[in-house]
This record gives C-alpha cells, structure tokens and sequence, in this order.
C-alpha cells in the first residue's frame, strides 16, 4: 500500500503538522500558535496595515491570525497552493459550489454520496438552476456516460464515500473530468491526507469537513477547501474565486474553533496510524460473525476497487459499515453497544456507532441515493482492540 510520493525536498507529515504555518509568536516566542481572539485591528494610518504576520489584518472575517496558521498547515498537508477554513464542512461545500457554478450548470456527484451533500444540491442548488447526475463513480463508463461535455462544470467525488465506502480512481475520473472541461473535487473527509492526496492524483480542490479526523476530538465544527490553483474555467483563478467567497460569505471558523483544529492536526498521523489497526481488528471479527451478512471495507481483497484502494491509499482508513440480516437487527446492533456509543459524526478518538437509515442519511430516503435500511456505520476510535471487538461481540450477541 503506497500514496503518492511528495515533492523531492519536501518535509514529512507529521513535520509539516508540527510546524507549517506555526512558526514562534513573534512577541512572546511561544511555541505554540495562540488564540487571536479579536475582531479588528490596529491600523498605521488609513489603510497601513501591520504585516508582522507576514499579511496585513483588518478584520477577522477577513483575515484571522489564527486561521491563517491552520489554512498554512492545511495547505501543507494537502500539498495545494492554498486552504481556506470555514465553520463546517457544509459551508466548506457551499463555498466551492456557488464559486464555481452558475444556473445552467450541471454535476455529477457520487451515488451514495453524504445525505448532506445531497441535500445541499438537491434542495438549494437544484431550485437555483444547477442541474445533477448521480453516478457511480466507481465504474469509470458510469462517469462518462454522467458527463455532459459543455455543461459538467463540476465532477463531486467522494472516495472512499460515506457510508458504503466506495472507492473512485482519483488519477482516471481526473481525465474525464478534465478532458469535458469539468473540475475535479474531491472529499477527502474520510481519507484525510495523511492516507490519500488528491490534488497530486489530478483533483483541483479538495474539501473537508475538518470536525472529523483533523479536529479528531469532537469538540468542534469546520471545514475546509484546498485549492491546486489553476483556472477556474471563467476567467479567473480557483484561488481568487474560493477566497472571495469565503470573505464575501463570511462562513469562517473562529479563532478557538482554528486552534482546536490546527491542534487535532498535529497528531493525524499517529491517530490514523491507530484508527486502522483498530479497523482491521474489528473488520476481521465482522468476517467471521454469522449475523453480519457482508463487510464493506476498502482494505478487504474482495471489496470493490480494492486495488485502487490500494493504489493511492497509503491505509484504507478507520471507518467501517456492514449489513445484518434486517433493519431490527441492525437496529439491536446500535442499540446494544457499550463502548460504541451510538451518535452521528466520525473521526473522534472515540468510536461511534450508527444507523445511517435513519441518522445521517435520512435526507435521502426515498432517493436514487437511499441506503439499505440494514446497514450500521462504525467509527472505530482509539480503545483497545479487544475491548471494542467484545462489545460488538456483546451487541451482536
């Protein structure tokens, strides 16, 4: 299992989550980035900004000290020109989708994409004049037949998606993409970028929801855009474009909810490093239990695009869902855990369990996107492996 190399030259990870963007306070010498909590600034004079920073700030809608030195570290780990931090994940979405389409254009999204993401097309884009297809985006024909050459500004990836775990080859839906015309976006959430780099596979933004595995703690919201910056297909830069949005729209995180994110980053790596080992205990124990009737998991040989996993994954990630027998079975599941305490969201040091049925993705329900009423997601956390196969074991009963 490999991910694509970085640039020769290039820091590690995990030193570019220590330091990128995160230089010494230049007043106090702290070595830890500190919490601007302010809302304006001092000028020099009209218009005299203080560069310090190494930007000029004015005010923290516009521009936070404490932003800028996650959007540095973002930009870093995702190996993109730029970052910008938003409040969530959604607004993190909504930003890319109203820079970069106008009434009359089309996507294509994943087929078993999030229920919010879903929703965020199907029920305020839709009515403003964008037009989508869902797809599978695991089948590359299936993508072709999607795209409409002319009118696809957008191809929406998600990989592996949420909550099926489906995989798309980023490097091959990149030339569709591109040779339509079309954009490359990827969610990265799952993944995160220590297991998968996007924009140096051929994507041209990356998007997450920053609460999950780069926060890591749930205890707090955002999201974020990484740009590989290139033209925006109307004239302008993707840079330019997703950094007036976020300014014009204003959906930013605050200082503490930047420092808590930036925080979470700086341990990704050995977080993940044990989020998977702890999966591939559990999807071992789930192989074997007569009341599961199928594993979904990137990193099992049988699993669909399991070798595209392997290929621009460097592990296949904490995140697992399986189907019992019945919606009641899968409902007793959720209800029977112990250390797996049942609550939406993922990528917390602590394991989550739920029914997306019925939580996440009701939004889909009744849908070309609906998911099947027996299935459970697991976030598996950072307990000991024993522990969380006997409490699935107690669950499954």
């Amino acid at each position: 299992m490999t991910t694509p190399d970085s640039p020769a030259g290039l820091p590690g990870f995990s030193t570019r989550a220590l330091h990128a963007g995160q230089d010494a306070d230049p007043a106090t010498g702290a070595v830890v980035t500190p919490i601007y909590q302010v809302s304006t600034y001092k000028q020099d004079g009209v218009g005299g900004l203080r560069t310090g920073l190494g930007t000029g700030y004015e005010y923290s809608r516009s521009g936070n000290p404490t932003r800028t030195s996650l959007e540095v570290q973002l930009a870093a780990l995702e190996q993109g020109d730029a970052a910008y931090a938003f409040a969530s994940g959604l607004a993190a979405e909504d930003a890319v989708l109203r820079a970069l389409l106008v009434p009359g254009d089309h996507v294509v999204i994943p087929n078993d994409a999030y229920g919010g993401t879903y929703r965020l097309v199907k029920k305020v884009f839709e009515p403003w004049g964008v037009e989508h297809t869902p797809a599978d985006l695991a089948d590359l024909d299936a993508v072709r037949d999607a795209v409409r050459p002319g009118s696809t500004r957008l191809v929406w990836l998600e990989t592996p998606t949420n909550p099926l775990l489906t995989v798309g080859d980023i490097a091959a839906i990149a030339e569709i993409a591109h040779a339509a015309g079309a954009l490359l976006v990827v969610d990265n959430t799952f993944a995160t970028p220590y297991l998968q780099t996007p924009l140096l596979l051929g994507a041209d933004l990356v998007v997450h929801s920053t609460t999950k595995y780069a926060g890591g703690h749930s205890d707090v919201v955002g999201g974020a855009v990484v740009v590989r910056d290139g033209d925006d297909g109307r004239g302008g830069t993707l840079t330019a474009r997703i950094a007036f949005h976020q300014n014009a729209m204003g959906a930013v995180p605050g200082p503490f909810d930047s420092w808590l994110v930036q925080r979470g980053l700086k341990t990704l790596a050995v977080r993940m490093e044990r989020h998977c080992d702890n999966a591939e205990r559990v999807v071992e124990f789930l192989q074997s239990h007569p009341r599961v009737t199928k594993v979904l998991y990137p990193g099992l040989p049988g699993f669909r695009n399991h070798d595209v996993a392997a290929r621009q994954m460097r592990r296949f990630g904490g995140m697992i869902s399986f189907r019992t027998a019945s919606v009641e079975d899968a409902l007793s599941v959720c209800r029977g855990t112990e250390l797996f305490t049942l609550g939406e969201s993922l990528g917390g040091v602590e394991s989550l369990v739920e029914h997306p049925g019925r939580m996440t993705h009701a939004s889909v329900a009744g849908s070309l996107l609906e998911v099947p009423d027996d299935l459970v997601r697991l976030s598996v956390g950072l307990e000991d492996a024993d522990d969380l196969v006997a409490d699935l074991a107690s669950a499954l009963g």
